[in-house]
């Protein structure tokens, strides 16, 4: 059934996008002037910072990352992209896994291969990227009240594989996190946590360039069956200026309730000149050709052992 689920996830998210009868809602795309732009001038490296509140199974989080071009052509990308993440303590007494408190600090990574291209009147991107994302944990008290001993640091990692469509009005993107490894581990004397597997399918709308909106559906399980079912959450990112990223997130499931969080993301680089980078700025199809992949967190959830 999850394998059924997690390609139709995948399948929908370029089906969708490859309707020809929503492409140009407000005109063609030489009318935009999108055709006019050259690859080689603004797909360009991209480094920076971003950080983030913790969030579903989420740490709060601050690190370096960067995106790498590796081949660039006439209508394509073939990229790299890393992340480096310091992972800090939860926040009051509230856990970001349910019921143990996660200590700080340890360094979380992410990286991505991908190629992003776009068809032939520039109006659609499409792009597949996949992954390895790998989490140390250390733990702390628990925020029940119950008092636990033997407190101990684990490690979780995944495999990630993500497929997106992205036009001026609409985007869709479609995941898969698939914990690899130890994926039980005990924490402490009385709980233990998992590391859980995602499949999700967000759909967005760019309010104007600049400002997306999204909702989403994903479905969980792990943590011996504790986590499984399925959540919501939406989203609003704001492009505050080129390179600095601004969002809000909410969602709920029966496992983390309702959470919410928001990120941020600064990155320096990119197309040649101001203006070139003023004009990708506007251009959605363009700009997301050098973002940052999405849906990389290692998700944790914890329960009471044995």
């Amino acid at each position: 059934m999850l394998s059924r689920l997690s390609l139709g996830l995948l399948a929908s998210a370029i089906s969708v996008a490859a309707l020809p009868a929503i492409a140009q809602e407000d005109g063609s795309a030489d009318d935009l002037g999108v055709m006019s732009i050259s690859l080689k001038d603004v797909v360009k490296p991209t480094f920076g910072f971003q950080g983030a509140l913790q969030g579903a199974g989420t740490p709060n989080q601050a690190g370096i990352g960067g995106f790498l071009p590796l081949s660039v052509g006439e209508n394509s990308v073939f990229f790299f992209d890393a992340l480096a993440n310091v992972n800090f303590a939860d926040s009051g007494n509230d856990s970001s896994i349910i019921n143990t408190k996660v200590a700080g600090t340890t360094i979380s990574t992410s990286s991505r291969l991908g190629y992003r291209w776009l068809n032939s009147d520039r109006s659609w991107m499409y792009g597949l990227n996949a992954g390895y994302d790998s989490r140390p944990m250390n733990t702390g008290d628990a925020d029940t009240g119950v008092k636990v001993s033997n407190k101990r640091s684990v490690f979780f990692q995944q495999f990630a594989f993500n497929a997106e469509a992205v036009s001026d009005s609409l985007n869709f993107n479609a995941y898969i996190l698939f914990p690899i490894g130890d994926t039980e581990q005990q924490l402490n004397s009385v709980y233990d946590g998992g590391a859980l597997d995602t499949y999700g399918l967000d759909v967005g709308y760019f309010i104007t360039p600049v400002v997306n909106a999204s909702v989403g559906y994903y479905y969980q399980k792990g943590d011996l069956g504790s986590a499984d079912g399925s959540g919501v959450l939406g989203r609003v990112a704001y492009q505050i200026s080129n390179g600095l990223t601004a969002g809000m997130n909410i969602s709920y499931d029966e496992a983390f309730e309702t959470r919410i969080s928001a990120d941020i993301k600064i990155r320096f680089g990119g197309a040649n000149t101001t203006a070139q980078r003023k004009e990708v700025q506007q251009q959605p199809v363009i700009n997301v050709l050098t973002s940052t992949p999405i849906n990389r967190e290692v998700r944790v959830h914890d329960c009471c052992f044995g």
